[in-house]
């Protein structure tokens, strides 16, 4: 591994560029900062669109490799998120070691924001699982690099929502016709800040809902904020029209496929699918999977409108807009006889290529 210090950030960070030709990123800066104890990643993918953004997850993760791996594809999707949105943004990524109810402090997310400001802006940072709005207002105190924090836009939970039910509502009527979710069984796995949004517009829009979540906690809130509401330990091979993935990523894997009922795919998590083989298998069973990364792009567009000095309503017209993106990308799969996956990242590499030289 070759070794490169960074001067301007808190005590020992250091840039990886082992094997990063094979990964595809631009750039991937560790840090350490004893006196804080912070432990963090940054994953620069590309940045030929704009300048890297995309959220700080804060996880206990197993090990630094796990956490590595993570941020790796994490930022790719940030890549294709941003350029299938049509925004000038690349892609990026950050993590931070350690469980935020017991190592998150204001030391050491002042720490952090030093590291993010020592990349001068080629990455720029946001909210994502186990950082809030009030996190990032400490960010803020030591790099102007942030976005999302209070003083901002905020919570960009909402504008996320918001976009997955778009694309959501947009697939179930390319599937079913103009009904669309109307009576349409929903399981939604996981009920955190964008999950348990999403159940309340499912309602409203005339869908039956179920929730899963590893947090007995969070289910029976989900069920006392929504009453009408179901909930199960599972919901990924429960008898549903739709499996809404809100949660964590890598659900989609051959074995869970194999027990998959529902029609249609569509969610808020990131990085669905366990790897590419996935996508096969879904169109062999004739299910319609949304990608990751055009369904829940509302956040990252309610990030660029903050960028751009927007106003909310605009925004959230740019949101529900991604139903025509992907109403867009289903058809074209439908008459080429192609994948989803395919079509999607096809649009970005379209997006990506035009990208001016020497940006």
């Amino acid at each position: 591994m070759t070794v490169t210090a960074v001067p301007t950030a808190p005590d020992l960070v250091f840039e990886r560029t082992d094997e990063l030709a094979t990964a595809g990123h631009e750039q991937v800066v560790f840090c350490r900062d004893r006196a804080s104890g912070l432990r963090a990643i940054i994953a620069l993918h590309d940045t030929r669109l704009g300048p890297a953004l995309g959220g700080t997850r804060f996880y206990p993760y197993a090990s630094e490799a796990a956490a590595l791996t993570d941020v790796l594809r994490l930022s790719q999707g940030m890549t294709l998120k941003a350029a299938a949105a049509g925004l000038a943004l690349g892609g990026g990524k950050a993590v931070i070691i350690g469980d935020p109810h017991v190592h998150k402090t204001p030391a050491l997310l002042a720490a952090y924001g030093r590291f993010v400001d020592s990349l001068g802006g080629r990455y720029l940072t946001a909210g994502d699982v186990g950082t809030t709005a009030e996190d990032l207002d400490v960010v803020a105190t030591t790099t102007s690099y942030v976005v999302g924090a209070n003083g901002g836009s905020g919570d960009s939970g909402p504008s996320t929502a918001l976009g997955v039910f778009s694309a959501l509502r947009a697939a179930a009527e390319h599937r079913w016709g103009p009904d669309g979710l109307r009576g349409r069984r929903v399981g939604v796995e996981g009920v955190g800040k964008v999950g348990l949004r999403l159940v309340g517009l499912l309602l409203d829009a005339g869908a039956e809902v179920t929730v899963a979540d590893a947090s007995p906690a969070a289910r029976a809130a989900a069920m006392q904020r929504h009453p009408g509401i179901t909930a199960r330990d599972e919901v990924l091979g429960a008898p549903l029209d739709v499996y809404a993935p809100c949660a964590m990523g890598a659900t989609l894997t051959p074995a869970s496929v194999a027990r998959l009922r529902a029609e249609v795919v569509c969610g808020a998590a990131n990085n669905q699918l366990l790897d590419s083989s996935v996508v096969g298998l879904l169109e062999g069973r004739g299910t319609t999977w949304v990608p990751d990364y055009v369904a829940n792009a509302g956040g990252l567009i309610q990030v660029m409108g903050e960028i751009e000095g927007r106003d909310a309503a605009a925004v959230r017209e740019q949101v529900r807009a991604l139903a025509t993106t992907v109403t867009t990308i289903l058809e074209r799969a439908q008459e080429q006889g192609r994948s989803t996956s395919a079509v999607a990242g096809e649009i970005a590499a379209e997006r990506l290529a035009a990208a001016p030289v020497g940006r």
